[in-house]
């Protein structure tokens, strides 16, 4: 009877051991910095929150006078998707780029708006995006599953200056906060890349149909530098295997 007690005992202290690890393991921690190869990995939101967010720490050594950023994202949501937040402490909408609910896409560069109507973006499934801005002549273009809109004027001459803090997940009000729980949404996101160039149009449709293209100089998905904050999922990827990106 007492090596059987004692067992136990012993098996009883293990349980609890185990639950309490198990616990730790699951529970989402606050923040946790990361710089990982996510090739075959999305993010992913789950529940709307104001709260939970991924920080980007892009690669730059320099104030930007061109850029281009592509990403897919995939949502059953039919309100405002806020997709990409750049913020500096100057202009929270230094680069910000959403969808509204009449399949409008808003693009701010420094702050001014250049709206794109009817691009072919779809819910339950996944969507490629890329933006492209051009300081000297001030051009701004979208491409939508590959879909190119015409060309819209938005600041130019101007730069991206000050260093910014760049969201995914959460629409900054201010530079690094002020989330509104109203702006939230459940969304995967996934093959996040930016380039300090304007893209030609063969990489771009590389890029949308999945074939080989030069990976984002300043924020590139395979050796993404990121921060992640409360509750969110790295889950697979949209295809279920290793696909073809960037080289």
């Amino acid at each position: 009877m007492k090596r059987l007690a004692v067992f136990l005992v012993l098996l009883s202290s293990s349980l609890v051991v185990s639950r309490d690890r198990l616990f730790e393991i699951l529970s989402p921690s606050p923040s946790c910095r990361l710089s990982s190869d996510l090739t075959s990995q999305t993010f992913f939101f789950p529940t709307l929150s104001n709260t939970a967010y991924i920080q980007l720490m892009p690669s730059l050594n320099e104030i930007l006078f061109n850029l281009t950023v592509c990403l897919w994202f995939f949502s059953d949501e039919s309100k405002q998707l806020n997709l990409f937040s750049w913020a500096t402490p100057a202009e929270p909408n230094s680069l910000k780029l959403f969808l509204l609910t009449d399949r409008r896409c808003c693009l701010y560069v420094a702050g001014k708006p250049a709206t794109f109507l009817a691009l072919p973006y779809e819910r339950n499934r996944w969507n490629s995006i890329c933006i492209s801005w051009e300081s000297s002549v001030g051009l701004t273009q979208l491409w939508v599953n590959g879909v190119e809109s015409p060309k819209k004027a938005v600041h130019a001459g101007g730069s991206t200056a000050d260093t910014p803090i760049v969201v995914l997940g959460q629409d900054q009000d201010i530079c690094g906060g002020k989330f509104n729980i109203t702006d939230a949404f459940v969304l995967h996101v996934t093959d996040v890349h930016m380039w300090d160039y304007g893209l030609s149009p063969c990489e771009l449709q590389n890029y949308t149909n999945n074939m080989a293209f030069t990976p984002g100089n300043c924020l590139n998905w395979k050796t993404l530098e990121h921060n992640k904050h409360n509750y969110m999922v790295v889950d697979r990827n949209r295809w279920g295997k290793e696909k073809g990106g960037g080289v």
